[in-house]
């Protein structure tokens, strides 16, 4: 559903888990509603992972920890830069929030980068070198170390392919339990990808061995899938809207999102953008904004000729496997859009 001007999208209906575990609505606890949710986020920046990061930083009861970096949506280069480019707009200090620089590419080596965020990953937008520090230590150590030193007080939201993840739990693979929660933004649920192949998601499409890793892996993972982020597309007048602030954040957010209507159009024949990483952010600062989510086992995979890296569902839980995975179906489209807003100043 798209979110236009003078529309409500709070009555949005997303892809029905029949016959399955439908998860309850999750409503706030008063006596948590002043906890501070730490977050680590893993991402691949992008346009959309750019905008994530803005909204997890404007959220008043949330603080990010760190940022571990994965090659994406262009390379691991690009994406460190542009990781820098973001929390230098935020004037965010380095030590309160360090970079660290995880895998250039997929477990099996291959690289797949996107084309809808232009050459530098930021919608050709061309900012100058950010001379902020990057951490020597690899992404994947400093996610292991993060679990170890604070134990089920960390959220972990995951933007891009899953290999820094994939390699972090290879090397301690109790981190499913040390971590308060991980949400993953990826898979396409009812086989509607963006890719060549098109029953998959660009996420796991990367690298579908570290997908399947970490789904199989993982209990109780939070997924935002490519279906959802489709129902809640920002429409052009609120793009506008977006574009209209005056401050730094907003004269971002225009920079790095004025090619994006054209090539959803060119790519998709839709007016608007999708927000794909600032949905899953949402969820993971403000899980009362889901509305209806179902769990089911989730699995990937890995050997389909024109398949690799689709997500299957087990809808009618017919497997007899234990759901492992929260799919998100709906959200509050009204909030997350107050969310979005907010973000961009």
């Amino acid at each position: 559903m798209r979110l236009g001007a003078g529309r409500g999208p709070g009555a949005a209906r997303g892809p029905g888990g029949a016959g399955g575990r439908l998860a309850p609505r999750l409503r706030a606890d008063p006596s948590r509603a002043a906890d501070v949710k730490r977050l680590v986020i893993d991402t691949d920046p992008g346009v959309d992972d750019a905008l994530a990061i803005l909204l997890a930083f404007a959220h008043a009861t949330t603080t990010v920890e760190a940022i571990t970096v994965v090659a994406g949506n262009v390379s691991l280069d690009r994406t460190v830069a542009n990781a820098c480019t973001v929390l230098d707009v935020l004037s965010v200090s380095p030590t309160a929030t360090p970079i660290f620089r995880g895998c250039g590419r997929s477990l099996l080596g291959t690289r797949v980068e996107a084309t809808s965020h232009g050459a530098d990953g930021l919608g050709d937008s061309h900012f100058p070198p950010s001379k902020r520090p990057i951490a020597r230590e690899h992404a994947s150590l400093a996610l292991v170390r993060f679990a170890n030193e604070s134990p089920g007080e960390l959220t972990l939201v995951a933007l891009g392919p899953l290999t820094n993840l994939a390699v972090a739990l290879s090397l301690d693979p109790d981190l499913p339990r040390k971590y308060r929660r991980l949400v993953v933004m990826g898979g396409a649920v009812r086989a509607t990808g963006n890719m060549p192949d098109p029953s998959t998601e660009f996420n796991a499409a990367c690298d579908p061995e570290a997908a399947a890793i970490v789904l199989e892996r993982w209990p109780g993972v939070t997924l935002v899938p490519w279906e959802t982020v489709m129902q809640y597309r920002i429409g052009l007048e609120r793009v506008r809207e977006l574009w209209a602030g005056r401050g730094a954040r907003a004269q971002f957010v225009r920079k790095i999102t004025g090619q994006k209507p054209r090539r959803v159009l060119e790519q998709f024949g839709l007016d608007g953008i999708f927000t794909a990483d600032p949905l899953a952010m949402a969820v993971a600062v403000e899980p009362e904004i889901v509305a209806k989510s179902a769990r089911h086992g989730v699995r990937v995979e890995l050997d389909g000729r024109h398949t690799r890296g689709q997500t299957t569902v087990d809808w009618f839980d017919l497997g007899g496997e234990e759901p492992n995975v929260e799919v998100i179906l709906e959200l509050n489209g009204d909030r997350f859009w107050a969310r979005l807003k907010a973000a961009a100043g």
